[in-house]
């Protein structure tokens, strides 16, 4: 009796924890997307309740805007850029430091796991000094280049310890079939390793749309501006107007959040098969 009762108790705690997180989590963008639909006499008024009357003219003007419509192409255009090259190159890379034995391999490969405790915002003043001689400043290439260089370090970590994974018996049948070693790769590895490609381009599309620290230091011209530079610009233009300001912040998560919803399923498994085997 005792220990059912335990194991209701520990059951009931881990549904209220889960709960408690949830509301944490999903509390502030439900109060960022009914606030879109205030004005800002409501929000003062009335933050938590509903919007009495609705205000859908606050997406709608954002909705109209050339300028937002511009930094979401810009958005996109750097973070699909940026995931299929370092999803591409991550793969191949893991796919030599996982399938093939070389003197020097695993210093090769530390020295991509470095990276990952190489802050950021070190390496900026280099960064705009080498891009501003070779001139890309303003350009798209400045940006996706660095956030790249960037990325492939846990991409390397995942997929290597995915690949590792495949047995030698599988490629040893692909050679006999008459697959060279880019056709296996190209064939049979990447297929099987869809849920780790699918992690790794989400966490370099969602960190690359997140990005503002380097589009700010590259970009001085405003048509190159992406969403987070341009919810800035926009919250000082709007300070006034919180309903509008929380309405653009919503529009401007949306896309990421609709990337993550659908690859969501393979987060957690290609997490697990990079962190876990190696």
């Amino acid at each position: 009796m005792n220990h059912r009762r335990n194991t209701l108790l520990v059951g009931v705690s881990r549904q209220l924890l889960a709960l408690g997180l949830a509301i944490l989590i999903v509390g502030p963008l439900l109060f960022a997307v009914l606030g879109g639909f205030k004005d800002s006499a409501q929000l003062a008024e009335n933050p938590f309740g509903l919007p009495s009357p609705w205000r859908p003219e606050n997406y709608g003007d954002v909705l109209a805007s050339d300028t937002f419509w511009r930094q979401v192409f810009n958005s996109t255009l750097i973070g699909l850029v940026t995931t299929v090259l370092v999803a591409g190159l991550g793969a191949m890379a893991s796919f030599v430091f996982a399938r093939y034995a070389f003197r020097g391999r695993e210093a090769f490969f530390m020295l991509f796991t470095v990276g990952l405790m190489f802050p950021f915002a070190a390496a900026i003043l280099p960064l705009f000094v080498l891009l501003r001689s070779i001139g890309l400043l303003d350009n798209y290439l400045g940006v996706i280049l660095p956030q790249v260089a960037f990325g492939l370090p846990i991409t390397i970590i995942i997929l290597r310890g995915f690949f590792r994974e495949i047995p030698r018996e599988v490629e040893e049948a692909a050679i006999l079939d008459g697959c060279s070693p880019f056709g296996f790769f190209f064939k049979v590895l990447l297929p099987m390793a869809r849920p780790a490609l699918a992690t790794v381009s989400v966490l370099a599309i969602v960190a690359s749309w997140n990005n503002f620290f380097l589009p700010l230091v590259m970009f001085t011209d405003p048509s190159l501006w992406t969403l987070p530079l341009g919810v800035q610009q926009f919250q000082g233009q709007y300070a006034s107007d919180t309903a509008r300001v929380m309405a653009y912040l919503v529009l401007a998560m949306l896309p990421a959040l609709a990337f993550y919803s659908v690859a969501e399923r393979h987060l957690a498994g290609g997490l697990t098969a990079g962190a876990t085997k190696g």
